[in-house]
Order: structure tokens, then C-alpha cells, then sequence
């Protein structure tokens, strides 16, 4: 796994963290309202949007969505590099 995959493995955990911290505040709220949202990620989106009520929402919200499509993507980018280098030279 090159740097890529790394730095993409870093921004997945900090969405990971974000995840954790709307999911904990759905279930403060009501549980049924946390089942859900660990079952369905576009509930969970919702009330991250709608309901969810924190003094740095925003961040914590854009924590999770941007962290996981970054690190989705750098951890895509690094793996394709990484199996391209296992592959060896391409042929003239």
C-alpha cells in the first residue's frame, strides 16, 4: 500500500469518528432512531442534516461525508497504483 492508500486509510477512520459521533447522538435521541440509522446510511444522512444538534454540526457532518469520499478516492487512486506496480512494466 503506497502513501496514497495510507493518507486514504487516515481521512476513512476520521469518517469512521464522525460516523460514531452522529450514530451516539441518534441513539441519545431515540433508540429506534439509531437502529435505523446504523441500517440505513440515507436516514442517517437525514438526521445528520435535519435533527442532528451540535455545537460544531458542521464540521462533524463534513468529517464523515467529505472524509470517506477523500479517503474512498485516495485509497482507490493508491490501490490501482499499487496493483499497476505488481503488475510490472507495461509492454511497448
Amino acid at each position: 500500500m503506497g502513501i496514497l492508500g495510507i493518507l486514504g486509510a487516515l481521512f476513512c477512520i476520521a469518517a469512521l469518528v464522525g460516523w460514531v459521533m452522529i450514530l451516539i447522538d441518534a441513539f441519545k435521541n431515540e433508540v429506534w432512531k439509531g437502529i435505523v440509522g446504523f441500517l440505513c446510511g440515507l436516514y442517517l444522512l437525514y438526521y445528520a442534516i435535519v435533527e442532528f444538534q451540535a455545537e460544531n454540526k458542521w464540521l462533524i457532518v463534513g468529517l464523515w461525508l467529505g472524509g470517506g469520499i477523500i479517503g474512498g478516492a485516495l485509497m482507490g487512486v493508491g490501490g490501482v497504483g499499487a496493483a499497476m506496480n505488481a503488475a510490472g512494466p507495461l509492454p511497448h
